[in-house]
């Protein structure tokens, strides 16, 4: 039998970790969230030690995402992925910035390969990014696929601006979390 109904899930917990009421303001407070998601998903047993979070631009939740992969059985469920999906969703159309709006996407960790792929589709503007690549692969077996050599400059090109190193040391923390819990690599 072919399997024709594809539905991925986030933890039940996230909705209550995520106040959408709340205006988070500035780019720590943002990128904070998305590590305190990704902590807790290590935490719960819930998922990878990943957390992304999109916000439109008064500051407010429009989509939260962690790291499902292993819990779904599905590859391309990233912590980004998922917080697009949960974004597009709520507002009911596959580009976010399709209403003239501008959205940011917070993530504790810079967005492997797949994830640096869907930012260019998914209608961010902003991308805010905790621990780098190389913190990601010193502090764990995770592979984080090739990126251009100027990656944050072909972003620039297609108008997503990054900022990275935000609250990196507490992002790196996530990693080592992982690690003592023994959780798999995939």
């Amino acid at each position: 039998m072919l399997v024709t109904d594809v539905r991925l899930a986030l933890p039940p917990w996230i909705e209550e970790a995520v106040d959408r009421e709340r205006v988070y303001a500035g780019d720590e407070a943002r990128v904070a969230l998305a590590i305190e998601l990704a902590r807790r998903n290590v935490a719960e047993g819930t998922g990878g030690p990943f957390g992304a979070v999109v916000f439109d631009d008064g500051g407010r939740v429009v989509g939260a995402g962690v790291n499902v992969v292993l819990p779904q059985h599905c590859s391309a469920a990233h912590a980004e992925v998922m917080a697009f999906a949960a974004a597009q969703a709520l507002v009911r159309r596959a580009r976010l910035d399709e209403d003239g709006r501008r959205y940011t996407l917070a993530t504790s960790a810079q967005p492997c390969a797949m994830c640096y792929g869907a930012c260019f589709w998914a209608g961010i503007d902003e991308l805010l990014i905790g621990a780098r690549s190389s913190d990601v692969m010193t502090l764990s077996d995770f592979d984080e696929g090739p990126l251009p050599e100027d990656w944050i400059g072909e972003l620039g090109r297609r108008g997503i601006s990054v900022r990275r190193d935000i609250l990196r040391d507490e992002a790196c923390a996530v990693f080592r979390l992982y690690a003592e819990k023994d959780g798999a690599t995939y």
